[in-house]
């Protein structure tokens, strides 16, 4: 606990400046009162002394109030990828070591899985993927499995981002019913498998994946996946044998992750 009192204009400030975010980054005055509580003309107030550091525009057409890229300078200072990197990486290690097959954990940014830990640093299959990689939502397990166990309004986002995508597994979002019942389908059977052509893209159809989500109360927070190869695994055979310990594996990761303070 700090010395001093809290300066209360500087919580409203940062409240207000948090429920912007949490809007998708553009509210109303209206918007903002129901998510903070807050009376309007605090809001207005905090909002022009946001937009005074330039963290926040106005949009006059719209009366809407949008955050700029210097948010961005409010995060520089923490890297998530590492951060989550630190706990998921001595649990994937010992996975591996059980198994003898390489996993990759990712969470999501908006069109795509973002890969923040792998553990396929040797061994029969050796195609990197670094912290930072961004495998596409529709055509990995990772994604897959993420989205089918994301909030229903997460999905609908996903969904509509990657319609204008061009690749062959995004096709399905254009049909969104095909879609939700793909989907559902992942949901009741608790895990996905990689798209038949980002297989044969990426890897010539020599790997496939299973992938799981990692939970907390339900919803996806992350996704992990554990890789082999098809010569040496059938589809059926993997989920067999490495479906049980995957799961069991992420949620180790999410009761992790949920364990401490960040």
């Amino acid at each position: 606990m700090g010395s001093y009192k809290p300066v209360n204009a500087v919580m409203r400030g940062l409240e207000v400046l948090t429920a912007v975010n949490k809007l998708k980054g553009r509210a109303t005055v209206g918007e903002l009162h129901r998510e903070t509580a807050l009376d309007k003309a605090t809001i207005v107030r905090m909002l022009e002394t946001l937009m005074h550091a330039g963290l926040v525009v106005r949009d006059a057409d719209r009366t809407v109030y949008e955050v700029t890229g210097k948010t961005l300078l409010l995060c520089a200072g923490y890297d998530r990828h590492r951060a989550v990197g630190r706990v998921v990486a001595p649990i994937i290690a010992s996975f591996r070591n059980r198994f003898g097959w390489p996993s990759d954990v990712a969470i999501c940014d908006h069109d795509a899985m973002v890969l923040i830990e792998s553990s396929r640093e040797s061994g029969p299959i050796v195609v990197n993927r670094l912290p930072g990689y961004r495998a596409p939502m529709l055509g990995t397990s990772l994604g897959l499995a993420y989205l089918a166990f994301a909030s229903g309004e997460e999905r609908d986002d996903v969904l509509d981002r990657v319609t204008a995508m061009p690749a062959v597994w995004n096709e399905i979002a254009r049909d969104r019913a095909k879609a939700e019942r793909y989907l559902a389908d992942i949901r009741a059977q608790g895990y996905a498998t990689m798209h038949d052509e980002y297989s044969r893209t990426e890897y010539g159809r020599r790997i496939s994946t299973i992938g799981v989500p990692i939970l907390v109360d339900g919803v996806s927070m992350a996704a992990m996946n554990v890789l082999y190869l098809k010569n040496a695994l059938s589809a059926d055979e993997a989920v067999k044998t490495m479906l049980a310990p995957l799961e069991a594996c992420a949620a180790e990761i999410a009761e992790a992750l949920t364990a401490g303070p960040g």
